[in-house]
């Protein structure tokens, strides 16, 4: 990749993540990067050539539709017809707004919660302050963000950014029990500008004992050298532990560590309960090649009821080294909820 100015740079990072912004499901944002195939290479070069995000500033509207899924299950969808499980991943940087539009197709009441993000209490999306959506209506939420920085009294002030989600508060109890368990639920994600973006985004979302609502794991492809980011979220009764094969991160706010003085822990293995959310970025088989690696709950019986999934990564030709295509039902997990979008496909929405 030849040498860019910083202000080029920039004004890449900011043109491939307004083609990112709002897209649903699994990101794909190919040519974000310009990566090393070579599993066993370092990734500094990647570092050094990675789109990044911009300023934050921005003031942006969405549409998100709740709607009945085929099984009876409940989704958010970006458009008519087309809502998952997980939600569509949204994505902000610090000192962004965003005006969500929430249609109800239901006959019951829906509502959109989100956490880590400043709203005002008629955007809260709970009965308890009438903040929700009646059946066969529609509400517009208002999310805003902030960068870090000192308060009046001297004391510091966090920013916005973090790996969040958002959720319903309404259906079936006035806590949205009943809505999460059904997979009203989506991956949030507010970037500090200067956050190297990932060539993909993969949501995993342990909801009671499914993945994604569902009772085998879905897989997630890449190839050698992608950049891949992964949201990880924890909904319903119980507490996990939620391990990668092969892949290991910093426990920090964005996997990454800022340098070799960095004291944040290099960890695979991560205790998560209900509510709870993380992220992390990782270089797709750095050090350990192509495979079928395997992520799950680290709690035993959890793993055996089927608590996993697996992290398919390619070599650059597209196969997959000891892996036969045969996980008949990871194949089919991936197809309803691991659906890879078109890059833009969520940019039609942000007007």
């Amino acid at each position: 990749m030849p040498e860019q100015s910083a202000s080029s740079l920039e004004n890449l990072g900011r043109r491939v993540f307004n083609r990112r912004l709002l897209a649903g499901g699994a990101v794909v944002a190919t040519g974000l990067t310009s990566m090393s195939a070579a599993g066993s290479g370092s990734s500094a070069s990647a570092v050094a050539e990675a789109a990044v995000a911009p300023a934050g500033g921005a003031v942006r509207h969405m549409t998100l539709y709740v709607e009945e899924l085929a099984d009876g299950q409940l989704g958010y969808g970006l458009e008519k017809g087309k809502a998952s499980i997980p939600g569509p991943l949204i994505e902000m940087v610090e000192g962004d707004t965003l005006h969500i539009e929430v249609i109800n197709t239901l006959d019951i009441d829906v509502s959109l919660h989100p956490h880590g993000v400043d709203y005002e209490i008629t955007s809260d999306g709970t009965r308890h302050n009438n903040s929700h959506v009646e059946p066969g209506g529609s509400r517009t939420y208002t999310w805003r963000t902030h960068a870090p920085g000192r308060r009046a009294d001297g004391t510091w002030r966090a920013g916005s950014a973090g790996y969040w989600h958002y959720h319903d508060h309404v259906v079936g109890t006035d806590h949205g029990t009943g809505g999460l368990r059904k997979g009203l639920y989506g991956p949030l994600i507010v970037r500090r500008k200067g956050d190297i973006l990932p060539d993909k985004t993969f949501t995993i979302v342990f909801n009671d004992m499914t993945i994604n609502n569902l009772k085998t794991g879905p897989d997630f492809k890449a190839t050698v050298g992608d950049r891949v980011e992964i949201v990880m979220i924890t909904h319903g009764e119980f507490y996990h532990t939620f391990h990668m094969h092969g892949h290991r991160w910093a426990d920090n706010r964005t996997g990454m560590l800022s340098g070799p003085e960095d004291p944040s822990p290099v960890i695979d293995n991560k205790i998560t309960g209900p509510a709870d959310s993380f992220g992390f970025q990782i270089i797709a088989g750095e050090r350990v090649g192509a495979g079928a690696w395997m992520y799950h709950c680290h709690v035993q019986s959890h793993s055996d009821m089927g608590m996993a999934g697996f992290f398919l990564v390619a070599k650059p030709d597209g196969t997959i080294p000891g892996h036969d295509g045969g996980h008949e039902g990871h194949g089919a997990a991936e197809k309803s909820s691991a659906k890879e979008p078109a890059e833009d496909s969520g940019a039609a929405h942000a007007h």
